[in-house]
């Protein structure tokens, strides 16, 4: 996403990155995933994919340092010691030679924050994941030495999907402590219990992470290196969400003509404990009336979620020269219909 949605496992929001580089040329060659529309680019994304998802040396570390990459907004280099995160970050730009010394001498993990401004076939796949789930997406690509555990025991609070790209991954996952979790923690080895699942992930598979599942991957000694995509969705779209979002534009409307509404609340309420019996009567009737209210309605005033989606989702995939898009103001300046 170019600006809002947060690197998955961080649980912090990211400075704005810069929008993709439209390139001249569309994408060529056969696909193995169906792009002719969200819901059969998903169902094709589900099903068993017989071949890897290829991202050519051309956009290796050492290209994307010649662009101009930076600590924390483009790449977090990271290492689990003794069951915690360190973080082996500089300041500003990121130079290939120490990237090349965190990786080869200190075993380090290295995380990409939104590849799809360097990679059409990203892009391609992020929009129509947003347009079917009417979500936003985010990506992340880790690469990590063999041998060698970038993150420790974690949950995330959105849906993963992770697509092996070269090498191997030793994955471990764990039955939640938190149910639906909100938000990205990481969680002691005495509290995870016995791993449910124990695998190897192999270039070209697929592995969903519910949200809240505990995960745990490393790369095997002997073994080379390991690169993987996570693809991360419906942070903050849960009903509570809906909720709080669909219930101030009632309130709004419905106090312009319901005077109970208008009328002021007793004096000291917010400093006086024994008044909460009253206020709190007084605030069920209220959502009583809001209730009844909205079994009548006939439009959920849903319009901070749905901005935020429009706002921030990428435009659809261009097939032509580019010139187009190149002339259009930026993309999160953009209203582009669901």
């Amino acid at each position: 996403v170019p600006k809002k949605m947060k690197p998955a496992g961080n649980g912090k929001e990211e400075s704005p990155v810069p929008c993709k580089q439209v390139k001249a040329e569309a994408a060529g060659g056969p696909s193995i995933l169906n792009l002719e529309s969200p819901s059969g680019f998903f169902e094709s994304f589900i099903s068993p994919i017989k071949k890897p998802l290829l991202i050519q040396r051309n956009d290796s570390a050492l290209s994307l340092c010649s662009q101009g990459i930076y600590y924390v907004r483009d790449v977090n280099v990271c290492l689990c010691v003794n069951g915690k995160k360190k973080v082996l970050n500089k300041d500003g730009k990121a130079h290939f030679l120490q990237l090349r010394k965190d990786f080869d001498q200190k075993k380090a993990t290295f995380q990409f924050h939104q590849p799809q401004r360097f990679k059409d076939e990203l892009w391609q796949i992020q929009e129509k994941l947003e347009c079917y789930v009417s979500s936003l997406v985010s990506y992340n690509v880790y690469i990590t030495p063999g041998g060698s555990q970038g993150l420790p025991a974690h949950y995330d609070d959105v849906k993963v999907f992770i697509l092996q790209l070269e090498g191997e991954k030793h994955c471990h996952l764990c039955p939640p402590t938190v149910a639906l979790a909100r938000e990205y923690s990481m969680e002691a080895e005495a509290r995870i219990g016995t791993p449910t699942h124990e695998f190897t992930l192999k270039p070209g598979e697929l592995l969903y992470l519910p949200r809240g599942t505990i995960h745990q991957v490393d790369t095997l000694p002997g073994m080379g290196h390991s690169t993987h995509v996570t693809i991360s969705t419906y942070q903050n779209n849960s009903w509570g969400d809906f909720l709080l979002d669909t219930i101030s534009g009632l309130v709004f409307d419905t106090e312009k003509e319901d005077v109970a509404l208008q009328s002021g609340i007793p004096w000291q309420l917010l400093l006086q404990v024994e008044t909460t019996t009253v206020a709190t009567r007084r605030l069920s009737g209220f959502l009583r009336s809001l209730a009844d209210q909205l079994e009548g309605t006939k439009e959920l005033l849903s319009s901070n979620m749905k901005k935020d989606f429009v706002m921030h989702r990428l435009p659809p995939y261009y097939m032509g020269d580019g010139t187009e898009l190149l002339t259009q103001p930026p993309f999160e300046n953009k209203v582009i219909p669901v």
